[in-house]
């Protein structure tokens, strides 16, 4: 009986892991087509055609997509009228104002398999500790003679 309860409180502990995530951003920024582009404090006037939109927004853990770190889902991406969107592109900050964000260089998205692993091990650890259940009412239970 004691060691059911040992193996119960040791699987409660690989299923409920502690995972304390914070990111710390060097700036704002946006991502488009696969590049990050930089906020910059510089306004822009001469707008051309939309070419795309936020569609994943966090401050604390990183998305592939038109990710930003500062902008809602849905803020939308324009062209810069004169300005090749390899150099720059604009962000719609609403009523008709539009920032500049200055490409970086390519997005790295690093996907965290951390969480991957440990729902392996929480699978595994039931099944260990359910064969080990067995195992010992089996071992304990009276014998028919």
């Amino acid at each position: 009986m004691k060691y059911t309860f040992l193996l119960s409180a040791f699987v409660v502990i690989l299923l409920l892991p502690c995972k304390a995530m914070a990111t710390s951003w060097a700036y704002p920024f946006v991502v488009w087509d696969d590049y990050i582009y930089v906020i910059s404090d510089e306004y822009v006037e001469n707008i051309a055609k939309e070419i795309g939109q936020v569609t994943k927004y966090s401050d604390m853990e990183q998305f592939e997509g038109n990710f930003s770190n500062i902008y809602p889902k849905g803020t939308k991406y324009y062209a810069i009228e004169g300005v090749a969107t390899h150099i720059a592109i604009a962000i719609d900050l609403g009523n008709g104002h539009y920032i500049k964000a200055i490409r970086e260089g390519e997005y790295a998205y690093q996907k965290s398999y951390i969480q991957d692993v440990y729902n392996g091990l929480g699978i595994f650890a039931i099944l260990i500790v359910g064969f080990i259940i067995f195992t010992l009412k089996s071992y304990n239970s009276p014998k028919d003679v």
